[in-house]
C-alpha cells in the first residue's frame, strides 16, 4: 500500500530534495499536501507533477494566485492558506507521513500538530526542538508518533544508534555524541576581516546546496549550535557528551563514540536526500539518487576543534543550552532577526552574534510551560532584537 506524504516547505531546499526521492518510487508514495509560504509559481509546477489533493499558502493572497495558477493547468487540488491550514494537512488522517521543512519558528505549531497526530514525523526543521524540545519530545511519545530526524547529522547519529533511541545515552553504553561541521565557507579566513563579509560570500558554502538563511548559520557556525541543543532532546544528551568536530570534507556526517572505545560514523556524499530517503524507508533503505561515495577519490579526511573566537556563535548556543528554560527560544529568535538583517544589508557579519548576545542578556529566562508562553517569549526577543537595530 502506497504511503500519502505531507511536505511542509515544499518549494524550500528540502522540500524539493524530498519531491526528487518521492518521484523515484511512484509505487510507493503519493503526495497528500504541498505548501509554501509565498513561492506559488514553484508550488502550482509541484502539484501539477505530484497532484496533491491539498496545498497550502501562506497569505490570502498567495493562495488567490495559486489557485489561478492551478485552474489554469487544470488541477482541482484543494487551496488553503494560513497556519491553521498548515496544522490541518499535518494532521490529517490521509496524510501517513509529514515532512516538517518549513524554515524558522514559524514550522512550530504545525510540527507539533503532526506529533499529537501520531504521524510519522520527518523533521527537518530544526528550530521546533530548540524552540519547544520538551513539548515536542512528550508529544512524539504521547502519540505514539514516529520521529526521524532529517539534518544529515543527527540522521547518522540516528543510524550509529540502537534504534531505540529516545534512551538515555548510558543505556546505549554512549560516551559522547560526535557532530561534525564544514566549517562553512570562512574556516580558514582571518577573524579580523570577518566584519567585511557579504551575504553572497556568505552563502557560498563550500559543500551543501541550502537556503540563504541556514547557509548564514553554517557561516556563523550558529547552524551547529542549534543542532547541538536539536541532539540534546533527540537523544537525550547533556551538553558536557555533545562535541562538534570541524570535518571539512563533509563525508562523515556525525560519529557516536562508545564506552569501549569503539566510534560508529555514518559517511555518505553530502546531498540531502540520503537522510530523506533513509527516514522516508525507514527502516528499509531504498535508492536515493545519491551517488556511491569514493573513499579512494576523496584520498583524506581532516578534522579539527572549533575556535569560539572564530565561532562565538557556537559558544552561545552552549550557553543557551546550559541555561535552560526559554534561553534557546530567544536565542533562535534573535538569531533569525539577525541573520535576516545581515541579509538586507542591515547588520554586519560580525554583529550577528552580537546582537543574539544582547538578547540574551537583556530577555528573561522563563521556564517552559505551554506553546503559548513559550510563542510569547518568542516575540519579546524579536522585539528586542529589532529594538537594538534600530539604535
Amino acid at each position: 500500500m502506497k504511503q500519502s506524504v505531507s511536505i511542509l516547505g515544499a518549494t524550500g531546499s528540502i522540500g524539493v530534495s524530498t519531491l526528487d526521492v518521492i518521484a523515484r518510487h511512484p509505487e510507493r508514495y503519493t503526495v497528500y499536501a504541498l505548501t509554501a509560504y509565498s513561492k506559488m509559481a514553484d508550488l502550482a509546477e509541484q502539484c501539477a507533477q505530484f497532484n496533491p489533493q491539498v496545498a497550502v499558502a501562506g497569505t490570502a493572497e498567495s493562495a488567490h494566485v495559486l489557485e489561478k495558477l492551478l485552474r489554469a493547468k487544470g488541477l482541482h487540488t484543494t487551496v488553503t492558506y494560513g497556519e491553521e491550514a498548515l496544522c490541518a494537512v499535518a494532521s490529517d488522517d490521509a496524510c501517513d507521513i509529514v515532512m516538517a521543512a518549513i524554515v524558522g519558528a514559524a514550522g512550530l505549531s504545525s510540527t507539533l500538530a503532526a506529533a499529537r497526530a501520531g504521524k510519522k514525523l520527518l523533521l527537518a526543521n530544526k528550530e521546533a526542538l530548540v524552540m519547544a524540545g520538551q513539548l515536542l519530545m512528550d508529544a512524539v511519545k504521547e502519540n505514539q508518533a514516529t520521529l526521524l530526524p532529517i539534518d544529515s547529522e543527527h540522521n547518522a547519529i540516528f543510524q550509529c544508534l540502537q534504534r531505540d533511541y529516545h534512551r538515555s545515552l548510558p543505556e546505549h553504553g554512549v560516551a559522547k555524541i560526535l557532530l561534525t561541521a564544514s566549517g562553512g565557507p570562512f574556516l580558514k579566513r582571518a577573524v579580523d576581516t570577518l566584519s567585511s563579509v557579504t551575504p553572497e560570500e556568505a552563502v557560498a558554502h563550500p559543500k551543501w546546496v541550502m537556503g540563504r538563511k541556514i547557509s548564514v548559520d553554517s557561516a556563523t557556525m550558529m547552524n551547529k549550535g542549534l543542532e547541538v541543543i536539536e541532539a540534546h532532546w533527540l537523544f537525550g544528551a547533556p551538553a558536557d557528551k555533545i562535541d562538534v568536530v570541524i570535518h571539512p570534507q563533509s563525508v562523515i556526517h556525525s560519529m557516536v563514540s562508545y564506552l569501549d572505545g569503539s566510534v560508529l560514523a555514518q559517511l555518505g556524499n553530502p546531498d540531502m536526500r540520503t537522510p530523506i530517503a533513509h527516514a522516508l524507508a525507514y527502516p528499509e533503505r531504498i535508492d536515493s539518487g545519491v551517488a556511491q561515495l569514493d573513499l579512494a577519490k576523496i584520498g583524506r579526511l581532516e578534522f579539527e576543534k572549533p575556535d569560539f573566537t572564530q565561532f562565538p556563535c557556537l559558544k552561545l548556543a552552549y550557553d543557551a543550552l546550559g541555561a535552560g528554560g526559554s534561553a534557546a527560544a530567544t536565542l533562535n529568535a534573535a538569531n533569525e532577526v539577525a541573520v535576516d538583517a545581515f541579509l538586507n544589508m542591515k547588520l554586519g557579519f560580525r554583529k550577528i552574534d552580537q546582537l543574539i548576545a544582547r538578547v540574551l542578556d537583556k530577555v528573561p529566562n522563563q521556564s517552559v510551560q505551554d506553546i503559548a508562553s513559550l510563542l510569547e517569549q518568542d516575540q519579546l526577543a524579536r522585539k528586542t532584537a529589532q529594538a537594538y537595530l534600530t539604535l
